[in-house]
């Protein structure tokens, strides 16, 4: 039995084709590890707000010297961050949105990256503390990025690739569904997409 999280960060709700095959990906997860525990977070609705000066400020204070405030604004933070802890398997929507994330998904990135707790300082530098977890990103476009000229426009799985493993998540997979509003690939995108899916 496994523990996955299951994050969205699509605008189109039902008709997002991001959550669709992050949908399809846990359905294969199910298969793989029957009884396993689903936890979905929704990150723009409500959306997940960006890091402020008060919360920064949380971060690198002293425990017993948090004001009744302080914990107030701190605790949405130490909420996810114990969500992910808890999640062996992540599974995270990703559309690309003019060449990069959704700003909710970096403000959830914001929030779980916690010196001392996610990632921590040593004499050869910063090392990561989400060992042991599997990721799978869910990836959609309207356009092609994994190859040919837009990939160098893609700055969805390079960024998140270089982010989870400097969190120590670095066994990585991304699935994408592609092309979607190109004609002759878009009408067999979502298919191929969810053809590709393994779990490993």
């Amino acid at each position: 039995m496994k523990r996955i999280l299951h994050l969205m960060s699509s605008l189109q709700g039902k008709d997002s084709y991001s959550i669709k095959l992050g949908t399809a990906i846990v359905e294969r997860i199910h298969e793989k590890y029957p009884g396993s525990m689903l936890e979905e977070l929704n990150l723009v609705d409500p959306e997940i707000p960006h890091l402020s000066p008060a919360v920064l400020r949380t971060f690198f204070s002293p425990l017993d010297q948090l004001s009744e405030e302080d914990k107030k604004a701190i605790s949405l933070s130490n909420s996810l961050v114990q969500q992910l802890l808890a999640a062996d398997i992540v599974v995270i929507g990703a559309p690309l949105i003019n060449f990069t994330i959704h700003s909710a998904l970096k403000a959830w990135i914001d929030h779980i990256t916690r010196a001392g707790i996610t990632f921590g300082y040593t004499e050869a530098g910063p090392v990561g503390r989400l060992t042991g977890k599997k990721v799978y990103i869910a990836m959609s476009s309207g356009g092609v990025y994994s190859e040919g000229p837009g990939q160098a426009n893609d700055f969805v799985a390079p960024y998140l690739q270089a982010f989870l493993g400097f969190l120590g998540m670095t066994d990585i997979s991304v699935f994408r569904a592609e092309g979607l509003k190109v004609p002759g690939v878009k009408e067999y995108a979502m298919e191929k997409a969810i053809e590709s899916i393994y779990i490993d």
